[in-house]
């Protein structure tokens, strides 16, 4: 019989992999012995580091200093997919917290993560073999860390977390990865556009289990989506978040109707 895997102890242990690929392959490896063996969801206080494991590069800049993304003959459309392969080696990173860091949720709390983490890794993947294919790597640009920042600021509130990671900065790539597609359509960068194409449809998803479980906590603790919502975006982004907003891919992901009128209106 094959052993028990303890699953929030071993999300940490690829959590902490700093190596990219192997942190990626890792992640997938769980997820699919996760689907064939016996799971345990332990209750138990786990010391997760609020640095998770990452690589010597990309080095990590302020966002100012993050080059600007434009096409060119030496480089093509590498520093837009490498910005985006950085965003996804950061969401794997941030599915795998969720798993080891909350406790006390329901287990398909941690089953669901399990699936963003696996097919964030699997968008990591075929952005990376997109930089290879034209000569580059992940790490040969800079970029910035304001997406694990925010983990770091939430990881002491789990409702916080699901509002402003997966609702707010992940919601983000719903809004401009159709302008994004448009303009690599326009290069006749098919390739680039499939695999955007690929993720767009399921970030949704993983927006829409980010919504599951802030409702969910919203429940518990007893407060009004759509106000806590608002309360928490005020005050941890000071009304810098501005539209156009992909409404229906944020209806897709689960936003209320009261939400969407509130973010429009911002």
């Amino acid at each position: 019989m094959a052993d028990t895997i303890d699953l929030r102890r071993e999300a940490l242990a690829c959590l902490l992999i700093s190596d990219a690929a192997e942190k990626a392959q890792a992640t997938r490896d769980l997820a699919k012995r996760a689907a064939e063996q016996s799971v345990a969801i332990t209750n138990d206080a786990i010391d997760v580091p609020l640095t998770p494991g990452r690589p010597a590069k990309p080095e990590l800049v302020a966002p100012k200093d993050v080059p600007r993304r434009r096409n060119n003959q030496t480089t093509g459309h590498a520093t837009l997919i490498h910005a985006i392969c950085h965003i996804e080696f950061n969401a794997i990173n941030l599915a795998l917290d969720a798993v080891a860091r909350f406790a006390d949720m329901p287990r398909a709390f941690y089953l669901d993560w399990l699936r963003v983490a696996d097919e964030e890794a699997k968008h990591f993947g075929l952005l990376r073999d997109y930089l290879q294919a034209d000569g580059f790597d992940y790490g040969d640009f800079p970029a910035h860390n304001g997406l694990w920042e925010m983990a770091q600021k939430t990881a002491d509130d789990t409702l916080a977390r699901m509002a402003l990671v997966p609702r707010v900065l992940e919601a983000r790539g719903l809004d401009v990865t159709p302008g994004i597609m448009e303009k690599l359509k326009g290069s006749g960068d098919y390739r680039a556009v499939g695999i955007l194409q690929l993720i767009l449809e399921e970030e949704i998803g993983h927006v829409a289990i980010g919504t599951r479980w802030f409702n969910y906590l919203c429940a518990q603790q007893d407060c009004a989506p759509a106000a806590t919502f608002a309360k928490l975006l005020d005050a941890n982004f000071k009304g810098a978040l501005r539209g156009p907003f992909h409404l229906e891919a944020r209806r897709e992901a689960g936003f209320s109707e009261d939400e969407l009128e509130w973010l429009a209106a911002r």
